[in-house]
């Protein structure tokens, strides 16, 4: 009895290496959000309308929920697009041959992370566009760029995020259209991400264009760039399964190496239970948002 529990127990420890890898790498690498939250007062591009948020009520009978009735508060929403924040577009917003969100495959899940900086181009030109020679002079320090890999270009120009009239910008941090092209033809890579909510900003959106219009998905509205390393991470990817969504409000998460300076571990905060908050969350009328009051 003995030998056929220790056999079956190593028949099953075989069986599991991807929990090995998480016991081994993923539980204790560095977890680094790169999503911004949406909120009535973020960033939108000048042709959407801003969020709505406001207190869901019983359809019957037109009263709001509250804790003190019903035990439970929720909120409701009006989402003017799909095309809001930290976004993921699939080809559909473009081209109506191609999938939308919901047909995306799951094998989006995880993935490789290249991070290339353009940083200093655009401190000398705010319309700097990712160049080839950016692309290779990454691979000249980091190696060949994974096949099926992320590509996010850091920009910065998510600090600015929550400025008045900063997705009107007509001069923002793009990528040239031959270096999408050599990233998904030369190098093979799944998306690519930038900072704006835009691809370029060549008049008539050239690499967008053709990008979506070509079977190809990217990443839009991403953040915290600064705080990842420019290789050696992964990069988690969800969003909501909207049936035909012809975009998508993402959530990136970079998992990077445990030694990293920025990110949070498992272990070190409260996650189950999470921690209770000194001050409820509670509707400000005002504000027209559900906030933690001072």
């Amino acid at each position: 009895m003995g030998m056929l529990a220790g056999n079956t127990m190593r028949s099953q420890r075989s069986d599991q290496p991807l929990w090995d890898i998480y016991q081994q790498s993923l539980r204790n690498a560095k977890y680094v959000d790169l999503t911004h939250t949406i909120s009535h007062d973020m960033s939108v591009w000048a042709g959407f309308g801003a969020p709505v948020c406001f207190p869901a009520y019983d359809p019957n009978t037109k009263r709001r929920y509250s804790y003190e009735t019903d035990g439970f508060e929720a909120n409701g929403y009006t989402l003017a697009t799909d095309q809001l924040g930290t976004q993921l577009d699939p080809p559909a917003h473009w081209n109506p041959n191609y999938p939308a969100i919901d047909e995306l495959p799951a094998t989006f899940a995880v993935r490789p992370l290249v991070v290339i900086s353009i940083v200093e181009q655009v401190k000398k030109d705010p319309g700097y566009a990712l160049q080839i020679d950016d692309i290779l002079a990454w691979e000249q320090r980091n190696g060949r760029i994974p096949d099926g890999s992320v590509v996010f270009v850091r920009s910065d120009w998510s600090k600015d995020w929550g400025l008045p009239g900063l997705s009107e910008r007509t001069v923002f941090p793009g990528v040239s259209l031959q270096a999408i092209q050599f990233l998904h033809l030369e190098r093979h890579i799944l998306m690519h991400g930038h900072e704006p909510l835009d691809t370029d900003a060549t008049p008539d959106l050239q690499s967008e264009r053709w990008l979506l219009t070509n079977g190809f998905t990217q990443a839009e509205g991403v953040t915290n760039l600064d705080q990842c390393p420019e290789v050696g991470a992964l990069v988690s990817i969800g969003f909501p399964k909207f049936q035909g969504g012809l975009g998508g409000y993402a959530r990136y998460i970079a998992i990077c190496p445990p030694n990293w300076p920025h990110g949070v571990a498992v272990g070190e905060i409260p996650e189950a239970p999470l921690n209770k908050v000194d001050k409820p969350l509670i509707w400000d009328p005002e504000r027209k948002i559900r906030m933690r009051m001072p």
